[in-house]
């Protein structure tokens, strides 16, 4: 995706302006409470900023999947809570998003206050995006602030649809977010490499192909590299691949081979006879996996060839786990060298950026969450954006000096 030009907070003074705030309050929720709060504190310094700085802030965001009819279990009113918490201050949670009670909602709000609307796929319109219902939440603003970068690989009416009617604004993680992908991979200091793992090639084969156009070094783990040594001829026992992908990863690789990225793939392997903890477990060579075992985890050799390829990066960025981490020992590969990642990041040698899929678990398990240059919580967006693809939600923020149309 090539570098786009948007507008942000530094060019807003929100005093006294109405500020429709797209966020992402689609918070994982287990047994009628907030399981991890990462979104709303990282979505917190746009909401200070501008309430502090006198803006009537008015947050909207969609939760779940209510598929445009109202489901109370999915109301934001619990998470507005949270919110309060976190910013600790009081917000108002409003019970309708568009419509008179929305409407005279904002009319009460003095400089400083902060609302929520309820989530808005209780409305059919917004992932149509739906041009009434963009009219209809811009009609109650007079600027429109996107902090949702994980929303904005979606062209609705919250994410897409109303950037086209209000002066438009990245908040600040959305700018941060957009700063470290241009500097992933639009404008990276190289060498640059890529860590790609998971489960099936098939489900990141745009990834790859776009990864392959843009980085030194590829290295790729997880399930999927059974694949690629599938495709070589090598037998993979037990282990899961694709059989239908075999020819695509040999178009992969010799894609690869002719742009001149340097593609590694496991040269050893954890290889175990059951998938669960503590099974017996061998290492073997990545080309002699046993028939009757399967590959869980890279092995000792690879982990010292991936952390001896970081040393001579300067970009890294990474998505998904190089083995089955969730089953231990099967999670050493991805420990190791998650945490040589953030040692160099750490000493000022490494600048990396994750994110997508499991990755933020994988990272959080090794004990590097937060040693990271920067670690993307978006899942779908982020990965889009690797893959090259427009972001909807992006586009429109970088269209900031089209004509905003009348209301």
């Amino acid at each position: 995706m090539a570098t786009l030009s948007y507008n942000t907070l530094d060019s807003l003074d929100p005093r006294g302006k109405k500020i429709l705030l797209r966020a992402d309050l689609n918070v994982p929720v287990r047994d009628g409470a907030i399981s991890d709060l990462t979104r709303i504190e990282r979505l917190a310094p746009t909401i200070k900023e501008l309430a502090d700085k006198g803006g009537r802030v008015i947050v909207v965001s969609h939760f779940d999947r209510p598929k445009g009819k109202v489901v109370p279990e999915l109301s934001l009113a619990p998470v507005s809570e949270a919110l309060a918490k976190v910013l600790g201050k009081k917000v108002t949670f409003v019970p309708d998003c568009v419509g008179k009670i929305a409407q005279d909602a904002v009319a009460a709000m003095q400089d400083g206050d902060v609302i929520v609307l309820e989530n808005t796929r209780f409305y059919a319109g917004e992932e149509k995006n739906d041009p009434e219902m963009a009219k209809s939440l811009a009609a109650l603003a007079d600027v429109y602030v996107n902090d949702a970068f994980s929303a904005a690989h979606r062209a609705h009416a919250s994410t897409e649809g109303v950037a086209h009617h209000l002066p438009s604004f990245a908040g600040r993680l959305m700018e941060i977010e957009l700063s470290a992908l241009e500097t992933a991979l639009e404008n990276p200091e190289r060498p640059v490499g890529a860590i790609v793992g998971g489960a099936k090639v098939s489900t990141k084969l745009d990834l790859l192909n776009n990864l392959i156009e843009k980085v030194d070094m590829l290295a790729v783990g997880g399930a999927m590299a059974n694949t690629f040594l599938a495709a070589q001829g090598y037998p993979v026992g037990k282990s899961l691949k694709e059989e239908d992908m075999l020819d695509t990863a040999r178009e992969i690789m010799a894609n690869a081979k002719a742009r001149g990225c340097d593609l590694v793939l496991p040269v050893d392997v954890i290889v175990a006879s059951d998938f669960m903890a503590g099974a017996p477990t061998e290492t073997v060579d990545a080309t002699a996996i046993p028939a009757d075992w399967m590959a869980m985890d890279i092995g000792p050799k690879t982990t010292a060839l991936l952390i001896e390829k970081l040393s001579g990066l300067k970009t890294l960025v990474w998505n998904g786990p190089l083995g089955v981490f969730e089953l231990p020992p099967f999670d050493e590969g991805t420990n190791a060298v998650a945490q040589a990642a953030a040692k160099l990041t750490q000493a000022g040698k490494l600048k990396t950026v994750a994110g997508g899929g499991d990755t933020v678990s994988a990272l959080r398990h090794a004990g590097v969450l937060h040693k990271m240059s920067y670690v993307s919580t978006a899942g779908g967006a982020f990965l889009e954006w690797l893959e090259g693809k427009i972001l909807p939600g992006v586009i429109a923020l970088g269209e900031a000096g089209h004509e905003v149309a009348p209301l």
